[in-house]
């Protein structure tokens, strides 16, 4: 016998005979004669039924076994007689790894809301919504970095430790070091101010004026004391950079990547997103599959501002031009006027951060977000600004320090090339691939305000 995954023995197109399965009980029904077991072990979102007959040396083994219990069992897999399962285990043997007091097992078979999830995310991803999150989300992943892979670019690891803020805002985390004087700036180690990362994005630039294509992909944070459902503290980019590029090449990048993603996780996540459809967001696999079907529409800043003003939304933040957008107006544009993904490019240069091109009207900046229904903000990139002078300017107008980014002047001085690129926000893509509409419930741990739990 060998010991299989529960996804592989349920995809059998014929029984196999002897099998050795292990997984956590999710429901035990027992009836004259033999006990019903329901066994999960996280690879797939449907369980494997196993029949342990009371007249067998294996019920022996299930005195303390209830919802919760670690098991292995050993049996035949054959054809079920019941309705909506193909197969079933006829167990010949089980071995019990641990049990869970049903008393104090806060899983139990009922549907648990999401808030209470939460305070219990160290075993939520046994529940089938939250294991089907992220099953989904290890596809999402390979989806990106198939992506990436097709098209040449190079995966890069940018530093998490910092002594640059990339986007100029000041909410970063700073870093005590190990003799930390209580100001937690970690001078002391690094000789001088150290933060967590906002973005791999600058390094990125350094490595794509190297390596032509590369991306990031991994752990961000940012200091920002926001209790939104769209907002973490610690969250994954996904973050492209290409040289001898301009905006257009980066929104079509990020079509392409969007597109890619959503196709790759309904080929492939059938059963998850049937699961989110049914219970978190009707309509979802329509509506994904309707993204895919045509063009993202695009329109300058401007052009957006004014559909915005004569919509006849009474929005909470009216809308006046040179505003960054809202989330209020970033979904009204996706999801209700052009009811489809949206690139809104060529925002006011007051608004963006130092990096980004200066258009010829020396007002705009070549800077483009992608926004999507319901969610809003997916990704925001633009192509950045390869003049060594406007550069220099824009980082003294904008009160940052030059010293702090001689290195990335250098990449102006020394063979300058057009190059751009974006970042998207991971647990974003999550939120729209899924239809969860609380960023907390896409992380495996979500680190936010006052949570710093598991």
């Amino acid at each position: 016998m060998r010991r299989i995954l529960i996804a592989d023995a349920l995809a059998a197109d014929a029984p196999r005979g002897d099998i050795t399965i292990c997984g956590w009980v999710r429901t035990r029904r027992d009836l004259a004669g033999c006990s019903f077991l329901e066994l999960n072990d996280g690879s797939s979102l449907s369980g494997m039924q196993c029949v342990v007959e009371h007249a067998g040396a294996a019920c022996a083994a299930l005195g303390g076994v209830n919802t919760g219990a670690a098991l292995q069992v050993d049996g035949a897999l054959v054809p079920s007689p019941g309705k909506g399962q193909r197969w079933e285990v006829l167990t010949r043997a089980v071995t019990v790894f641990g049990l869970a007091d049903p008393q104090i097992y806060p899983l139990q078979k009922k549907r648990h809301s999401d808030e209470f999830l939460r305070g219990i995310a160290h075993l939520r991803a046994r529940t089938n919504k939250y294991g089907a999150a992220f099953r989904l989300r290890s596809q999402a992943a390979r989806a990106v970095h198939e992506f990436f892979h097709e098209r040449r670019f190079t995966l890069v690891h940018t530093p998490v430790l910092t002594g640059a803020d990339c986007e100029g805002a000041g909410e970063m985390f700073r870093v005590a070091g190990p003799t930390d004087n209580g100001d937690g700036r970690g001078e002391e180690f690094f000789h001088r101010p150290c933060r967590l990362t906002v973005s791999g994005q600058l390094e990125a630039e350094a490595l794509a004026m190297g390596l032509g294509r590369v991306y990031t992909f991994g752990p961000v944070f940012r200091a920002e004391n926001s209790n939104t459902p769209r907002h973490a503290a610690e969250f994954w980019m996904i973050e492209p950079e290409m040289a001898f590029a301009d905006l257009h090449d980066t929104m079509e990048l990020g079509e392409e990547l969007i597109r890619h993603v959503i196709e790759r996780v309904l080929a492939r996540c059938r059963d998850e997103l049937g699961l989110f459809d049914a219970f978190v967001d009707k309509g979802l696999v329509e509506r994904l599959a309707g993204m895919t079907a045509e063009p993202f529409a695009r329109v300058p800043y401007a052009e957006a501002v004014r559909i915005l003003e004569a919509g006849g939304k009474d929005f909470v933040y009216p809308v006046v031009f040179g505003m960054d957008l809202q989330t209020e107006h970033e979904r009204y544009l996706a999801g209700e006027h052009f009811r489809r993904p949206v690139i809104v490019y060529d925002y006011p240069r007051e608004i963006k951060p130092f990096y980004m091109r200066v258009n010829d009207d020396n007002e705009t900046v070549a800077a483009m977000d992608i926004l999507v229904p319901r969610v809003g903000e997916l990704a925001g990139g633009s192509q950045r600004e390869e003049r060594l002078e406007r550069l220099g300017a824009r980082i003294a107008e904008l009160g940052q320090n030059p010293a702090d980014y001689w290195w990335y002047l250098d990449l102006r001085r020394f063979g300058s090339a057009p190059h751009a690129g974006f970042g998207l926000g991971f647990e974003r893509l999550l939120m729209l691939l899924t239809g969860m509409g609380n960023i907390r419930d896409v992380l495996p741990f979500p680190r936010t305000p006052g949570n710093l739990e598991f």
